[in-house]
């Protein structure tokens, strides 16, 4: 049993001593880096943070965000000119690990959100999904799940990663609450895990393995269909629902 209090099912061996031993992976090779490429999904395009291109929107996407809460659980911000966010933008741009991505929104063209894979450790198959951070404009809206759901779908799909892995703030209510929509299984809290802007963090780990992952798809596809929606928009199925029965669940 997890600290989540969710039983997992295994797979595990005995050696010739009777001791029980995780699973062969039988064929494993490490896999690629991400690419520093964009995916194109039908409402959003995700794609490597370029400053010249996407700064100025990112920095006005942000700013309605008056009080400023959505970057009390990162370890940076909230910037107070255009000029200090395109500095961070250019001295991150360039990186691989952390890859920042902007989320740009296909019907206006406009940046509204950052996202990056991390912690990328291709001789093992884990990734990670962080620096979060959706602005009011992208918040609760299908481009924000479409965004996560392309993600999703490169880590397992194009680069066959094992482990997708999401951490926050465990005080970070919200985004805990995300992970869970999406389907990520909580796995436990890391006490004092780090500190950062002067503050202890407990994290809170999530993550969807690669067994996971076809179910998951199927609903996130379902969910996305233009069909889930109506003249207004609106979802005529939640994710949640769309999960349970991808799982033969609903």
């Amino acid at each position: 049993m997890t600290p989540g209090g969710k039983e997992f099912e295994v797979a595990n061996i005995e050696n010739e001593l009777g001791q029980e031993i995780g699973a062969n992976v039988p064929g494993w090779t490490p896999r690629p880096p991400p690419p520093r490429t964009a995916m194109a999904g039908r409402l959003c395009v995700v794609g490597p943070l370029a400053p010249d291109r996407h700064a100025a929107d990112l920095f006005a996407a942000f700013a309605a965000d008056a009080e400023a809460r959505n970057w009390t659980y990162l370890s940076i911000g909230p910037f107070a000119q255009l000029a200090e966010f395109r500095a961070w933008a250019e001295e991150i741009h360039g990186g691989d690990d952390p890859l920042f991505h902007a989320i740009v929104e296909r019907a206006s063209g406009r940046a509204l959100g950052v996202a990056s894979f991390l912690r990328i450790e291709p001789a093992t198959g884990v990734i990670e999904v962080g620096n979060l951070n959706f602005s009011p404009a992208l918040q609760r809206t299908a481009i924000a799940t479409e965004a996560m759901y392309l993600m999703m779908r490169r880590a397992f799909d194009e680069l066959g990663y094992r482990r997708y892995e999401w951490k926050c703030d465990a005080l970070n209510a919200p985004s805990r609450r995300a992970a869970e929509r999406l389907g990520f299984v909580f796995e436990g809290i890391f006490r004092q895990a780090t500190i950062y802007k002067g503050r202890n963090r407990d994290t809170a780990w999530y993550a969807v393995i690669d067994s996971d992952w076809p179910a998951l798809r199927a609903a996130f596809e379902t969910w996305l269909s233009p069909d889930n929606f109506d003249a207004k928009g609106v979802q005529r199925r939640s994710l949640t629902v769309c999960r349970a029965q991808a799982a033969g669940d609903g």
